[in-house]
C-alpha cells in the first residue's frame, strides 16, 4: 500500500536562508501525526510545500502517489487545509463560498447542495448560510473554514495551528468531526504549539527544529503528556 505522503531530501531556501534541510518523511494512510517545534523551525513552510502553495528548492514530495511539482492539480484534490488563513471570500455568503470551492473540486451539483447543508449544520452555521463572510466574526470564519477544508472529503488533512481563532464550541466541533467515522480513515498532519491538544489527538509525534526533524516516534512510547513535554524540552535545548 502506497503512503499517503512520501518526502525525500526535501529542502527549501528563501534567498540565502535555508528553512528546510533534506527532510525525509513517510506518512501511512490513516495516520494522525503532529509536528511540534519552535517558531521559525519550518513547520508552516513544510505544510505549504505539501499543499503545493510553494515549490521546493530540492527533493521530492508525493501525496497519494502524485508528485507535487508535476501533478499539483491532482494533489490539491487529495488535500483539505485548515490554517489561520481562512481562504474565504468576504464578498460571498457562507453558502456561496462553499459552492465555489465545491465546483472547484468537481463535486456534482446535487451532491454539493446536500454536502453544503450537512457541513453548515455540523459547524453551527446553517442559519448564517446566506450572510456575507465580511460580517462574520473570526470564530465564525474559522467554523466555515472547517467546512471548506472537509467539503470534498479529502484523503489528507493539513492542519496548521487549527485552534487559532476557534472558540471552545468550534474547537469541540472540529475535534468531533476529526473523530467522526467519515474522517477516521483520512490521514492527518497537524502543526501545533499546543502540546496538550496535539498530543491528545495524534498517534505519532514529530519535533522539527532548525529545518530538521530531531524526533519522530509514536505517542504510545510515552507514559503521558509530561514525559513528552520533557522530551520536547530536551530535544529543543
Amino acid at each position: 500500500m502506497e503512503n499517503a505522503v512520501s518526502i525525500r531530501e526535501l529542502s527549501k531556501v528563501f534567498g540565502k536562508t535555508p528553512v528546510l534541510k533534506a527532510l525525509d518523511l513517510d506518512l501511512k494512510k490513516g495516520e494522525f501525526a503532529v509536528i511540534f517545534g519552535p517558531n521559525g523551525a519550518g513547520k508552516t513552510t513544510l505544510l505549504k510545500l505539501i499543499s503545493t502553495l510553494i515549490e521546493p528548492t530540492g527533493g521530492s514530495v508525493f501525496v497519494s502517489g502524485f508528485n507535487i511539482t508535476e501533478e499539483p492539480e491532482k494533489v490539491r484534490k487529495e488535500i483539505g487545509m485548515l490554517s489561520h488563513d481562512s481562504y474565504l471570500y468576504g464578498d460571498l455568503t457562507a453558502k456561496e463560498n462553499l459552492h465555489f470551492f465545491g465546483k472547484m473540486y468537481g463535486i456534482d451539483d446535487h451532491e454539493l447542495e446536500k454536502r453544503i447543508l450537512q457541513l453548515l449544520n455540523e459547524v453551527g452555521l446553517v442559519t448564517k448560510a446566506d450572510e456575507r463572510i465580511s460580517t462574520f466574526s473570526r470564530g465564525m470564519k474559522q467554523r466555515l473554514s472547517i467546512a471548506r477544508a472537509l467539503l470534498h472529503r479529502p484523503s489528507l488533512l493539513l492542519l496548521d495551528e487549527p485552534y487559532t481563532g476557534l472558540d471552545p464550541g468550534a474547537a469541540l466541533v472540529f475535534e468531533n468531526l476529526l473523530k467522526s467515522p467519515e474522517f477516521q480513515g483520512s490521514t492527518k498532519l497537524m502543526v501545533s504549539h499546543d502540546l496538550e491538544r496535539g498530543f491528545a489527538l495524534c498517534d505519532r509525534v514529530l519535533i522539527l527544529n532548525k529545518g530538521k526533524f530531531v524526533y519522530d516516534g509514536f505517542k504510545e512510547n510515552f507514559s503521558g503528556l509530561q514525559e513528552f513535554r520533557d522530551k520536547c524540552s530536551s530535544m529543543l535545548a
